[in-house]
């Protein structure tokens, strides 16, 4: 049954991939502000000045994009906004227009290009239309890991955050499985159907300017992957392997840049629950056939299980 519908919901998205050929307009539903003259940057006396994005960190949730930023902020030609801005996504803030988006940047000099980053934009239907009437140009960073290790710290994160606040929570195996198939109204499922997602970002942006950051690649050896993000983003190599270095009590890699040292925020890294055997399989079985349309659709493959 699970499979049934998983083909019933993957042959929804299959109509013909095709990059849009141009701004979209107002008549389609876009406010008034996102269309705003008022596009210039504004400026502080130092010489910095808040800049629309010029690349954009779309996703996924807990496929690593905070560590990527992180990373990404060890270069100096880089400006990142610190906090997830969530502008094309929430209603709320997408009301506020793009003079409001801009104000959420950091300040950047001439020299330095913007990027911020929302996991939960790669997952929202209408996101890649907005970005798009902003900025067709605008170069996408998307960091995927294996779909089952996804969906577990995506879990994970959740079962931490109730147990902290002293909610109640479901044992894993009580949300992942429904009378013995897949359960397919576990939101962080869906999540992990990359090539879904994928589909609808295709009709706006071609493939060549959207990278994908192997998650996976950067936990265990970031110093790769970084290289060649530097190069999608033509920008001058100075991301080296001293700005890395392996925490044996963290289990992962921490950051020095200028004599200091950092490390992600303690919740990163945690632990996956314990899952049994029998339904690990049931989930590497249900994203076997995802995976394979994934890896034909964007020309490459990963070590997912």
């Amino acid at each position: 049954m699970a499979a049934l519908l998983l083909g019933l919901l993957l042959l929804a998205m299959q109509s013909p991939i095709v990059p849009s050929s141009g701004p979209l307009t107002l008549s389609e539903g876009l406010p008034a502000a996102l269309l705003s003259t008022d596009n210039g940057p504004a400026d502080h006396p130092n010489g910095t000045s808040q800049q629309l994005p010029r690349f954009i960190i779309i996703g996924v949730r807990k496929g690593g994009t905070r560590a990527l930023i992180e990373m990404l902020s060890l270069h100096s030609s880089v400006a990142a906004a610190q906090n997830e801005v969530h502008f094309f996504d929430w209603e709320s803030h997408f009301q506020k227009g793009l003079p409001w988006y801009r104000s959420q940047m950091p300040f950047a000099y001439p020299n330095q290009i913007t990027v911020e980053k929302t996991p939960a934009y790669f997952t929202s239907a209408k996101v890649p239309k907005r970005i798009h009437q902003m900025n067709p140009d605008v170069k996408l960073l998307l960091i995927l890991r294996d779909p089952a290790e996804r969906v577990l710290s995506d879990y994970t994160q959740v079962f931490y955050n109730r147990l902290q606040k002293h909610k109640r929570y479901q044992p894993i195996e009580s949300v992942l499985v429904k009378d013995g198939e897949v359960n397919l109204g576990y939101k962080a499922l869906n999540r992990s159907l990359y090539y879904m997602h994928m589909q609808n970002w295709l009709r706006y942006f071609p493939l060549e300017s959207i990278h994908i950051v192997d998650g996976d690649q950067l936990i265990s050896d970031p110093l790769p992957e970084m290289k060649k993000v530097e190069r999608f983003l033509r920008l001058e190599p100075q991301i080296n392997a001293s700005n890395f270095y392996f925490n044996k009590t963290k289990g992962f890699y921490c950051l020095r840049e200028d004599g200091r040292e950092r490390c992600l925020h303690d919740s990163k890294g945690r632990a996956h629950p314990r899952v049994p055997p029998a339904i690990l399989q049931k989930l590497y079985q249900f994203f076997h056939q995802p995976n394979q349309n994934f890896f034909e659709l964007v020309g490459r493959t990963f070590n997912w299980k």
